[in-house]
């Protein structure tokens, strides 16, 4: 008989609904359950695209005897960590502090009041790899919880004031863009100077260092103390991705990491999140180089989403499984003779291009890549293997597919938002921001109640509260469409979401945005944080909105909460800075502010060439702004009270409180920019 998962929405909690362990969805009957029977509980959380996870399920949720262990002597519990990301941190974080690596899936064990005492994450049915089996775990905890209740409490008030503790930001003062300069020197040393990304293995593409240093190269061609070097590491990096098996050459899109150095066998999962972050990254990279293989790697993960990853009602699927018919990577990779059977005469140069031998680069079988030969080679070429690309996918479209996980998350949509709407006007590609925005529509009906927002939503429900991240990344969403279609009511959404966060999210004594409400759920501590995770942070995302707020609006509340932020996280800089990466770039839009604005007729031709300039230049965090000819900004805007020039549409460029002389012409306004 199925379990009580069968009764939920998750497509990860729905492949668990006929194992014969009797789980339990997150909620207070289950841990009522344990405190009645007295029982520890066993906290299970992964996610449907995690191959580990598939793994432990077929050896051990699966197994009639392991289950009824886990039946006999626990309460269990299984999280989606997508649904519940709120859980997931705070139990990653006890992992963590039990000295342990964490990672999906998690097992954690806890008292029947959810507090942690131990855990770990996968484990094998039976000892093996150096892991200790996990029936032998399971009578050895449910003992110690029986018999030494003393360890089982030592534990659990260790974790609870060390929990506490970690979410008690460290204030600060004295960041500043020298600071920022010396982050981005201390990255870019701990950049693998031939495969690019952090040194070692595993690899994850990190879009938000990557960025770190970006900004850095760019801050220092400005002051005229160029380091390339800063420049150059995120290009290899881009491009080692970009050609290495973390790419999907055929079909488009990046997995969620690399197993090795070299950027070649990934586990084949594909996130939205992390795609949505990169091709904001590869736009700005092209927009300085125009390299095209940056281009087309922005354009084909594009497809991808329109092709694969819509879900009902327009917005944006979750994931895509590793594996397919229990296979990790099954549905990805070739064998020699298929790629000879499949292409025929082509088949020779299109082998030696992508890495083809008769006994693969990965268990037998081939992940095609470039990596070693990155350059792109001459037109005909490229034509060439594009077509040998198209009859592959055509053929690999009949293969069984991984499992899609078609949950809305309304934070992972938001990152895909503004990516598309900012990718849309660099490349000049309208149909990218009505993707986009149809998407957005999408998350406000189905996620929406009020001025409120739900974190994830399937088959017509939504099944877990909005959490920092959902309102951050779609006020910034909000933001990157009110900029590329000028509409006002996306500003209004901006500022709505803001208003709740700053209401009902806000540390009115330490300072910093909670992960969770104040009229949420109660958990055994209450995360506060401006550390990326899998997604950026949301205090680091809200500087950014609060910043663009206040030059939007005027209102001077929004810069103050935006320095409140700056301050209240500050001291974290001398614990990691690595994890910081969001918030240290926001904060720079805070502290140095770029913001041009064309003033101009929308549909003049000239108010156009403006826009295009700016559109077609790497400035992340720069401001644009198109008014009307006689409209208004606020009064304390650095261009407030300008006007066209000689009647012709005119741009302002404003670094700071300080605006540079007008200019009405394109050239002009590069030349202001600068190189």
């Amino acid at each position: 008989m199925p379990n009580r998962l069968a009764e939920e929405t998750s497509p990860y909690l729905l492949q668990h609904a006929d194992n014969p362990v009797d789980w339990q969805p997150w909620g207070p009957e289950a841990f009522a359950r344990a405190r009645a029977e007295n029982k520890p509980v066993l906290l299970s959380v992964g996610y449907a695209a995690c191959h580990w996870c598939h793994v432990m399920a077929h050896e051990s949720f699966e197994n009639p005897a392991i289950a009824a262990v886990m039946n006999e002597l626990f309460v269990s519990i299984k999280v989606d960590r997508e649904e519940r990301p709120d859980v997931d941190t705070i139990y990653q974080s006890a992992l963590a502090m039990l000295g342990q690596q964490g990672g999906w899936p998690l097992t954690m064990f806890l008292t029947p009041d959810g507090a942690p005492f131990w855990g770990g994450t996968y484990f094998p049915p039976t000892s093996r790899w150096g892991r200790p089996g996990f029936t032998d775990v399971l009578r050895g905890l449910s003992a110690a919880y029986a018999t030494e209740p003393e360890k089982v409490t030592g534990n659990v008030a260790a974790l609870a004031e060390a929990l506490a503790k970690q979410s008690e930001n460290q204030p600060g003062a004295g960041l500043s863009l020298e600071v920022l300069d010396q982050v981005a020197k201390q990255l870019a040393g701990q950049i693998d100077p031939v495969w690019g990304g952090l040194r070692g293995a595993p690899k994850f593409p990190q879009p938000g260092i990557l960025e770190v240093l970006w900004r850095g190269w760019l801050r220092s061609r400005q002051k005229g103390s160029e380091r390339p070097e800063w420049r150059d590491a995120v290009l290899r990096t881009l491009t080692a991705m970009s050609q290495g098996g973390l790419y999907d050459h055929l079909g488009g899109g990046f997995a969620r990491y690399s197993t090795d150095e070299e950027w070649l066998a990934p586990h084949f999962e594909k996130m939205l999140y992390d795609n949505a972050q990169l091709v904001g990254l590869l736009t700005l990279a092209w927009q300085e180089t125009r390299e095209p293989l940056y281009a087309a790697r922005v354009e084909e993960t594009v497809a991808w989403i329109e092709r694969e990853m819509i879900a009902e009602g327009g917005a944006f699927a979750a994931t895509l499984d590793a594996d397919s018919e229990g296979e990790e990577g099954r549905f990805y990779v070739w064998s020699e003779a298929e790629i000879d059977a499949a292409l025929g005469e082509r088949a020779a140069a299109f082998k030696q291009t992508y890495d083809v031998t008769a006994h693969g680069n990965w268990e037998e079988k081939t992940i095609l890549n470039r990596r070693r030969e990155p350059a792109l080679r001459g037109a005909e070429t490229e034509a060439a293997l594009a077509t040998d690309r198209a009859v592959l996918l055509e053929r690999r479209a009949v293969r069984v597919r991984p499992g899609w996980d078609d949950k809305v998350l309304a934070d992972w949509n938001g990152l895909m938002i503004a990516a598309l709407a900012h990718a849309g006007q660099a490349f000049d590609r309208p149909e990218w921001i009505a993707l986009a925005a149809t998407a957005f529509a999408a998350v406000v009906r189905q996620l929406g109640q009020g001025d409120r927002l739900a974190h994830a939503w399937r088959r017509g429900k939504a099944t877990a509260p909005g959490l920092l991240e959902d309102y951050a990344d779609m006020a910034a969403a909000a933001l990157a469409l009110h900029e590329a279609t000028e509409e006002a009511s996306y500003l209004d959404h901006a500022k709505r979401w803001t208003s709740v966060l700053d209401a009902h999210f806000w540390d009115g004594g330490r300072g910093g945005y909670f992960l969770t409400a104040d009229d949420g759920e109660a958990l055994i501590v209450r995360t506060k944080s401006a550390y990326d995770a899998a997604v950026p942070s949301g205090n680091g995302t809200m500087l950014g909105v609060l910043t663009r707020l206040h030059h939007l609006t005027g209102d001077r509340l929004y810069a103050l909460r935006a320095d409140s932020l700056i301050a209240a996280f500050t001291g974290e800089l001398q614990r990691n800075f690595i994890p910081l990466a969001t918030w240290l770039n926001r904060a720079e839009d805070r502290m140095e502010p770029l913001q041009i604005v064309v003033i101009g007729a929308k549909d003049d031709p000239a108010t156009q060439g403006l826009l295009r300039a700016v559109h077609g230049r790497s400035l992340p965090g720069r401001m644009l702004l198109r008014l009307d000819p006689g409209a208004a900004l606020p009064d304390d805007h650095p261009a407030a009270g300008k006007a066209m020039l000689d009647g012709r549409p005119t741009a302002y460029l404003c670094r700071g409180a300080v605006c540079q002389a007008p200019v009405t012409t394109p050239e002009a306004l590069l030349e202001l920019i600068g190189p």
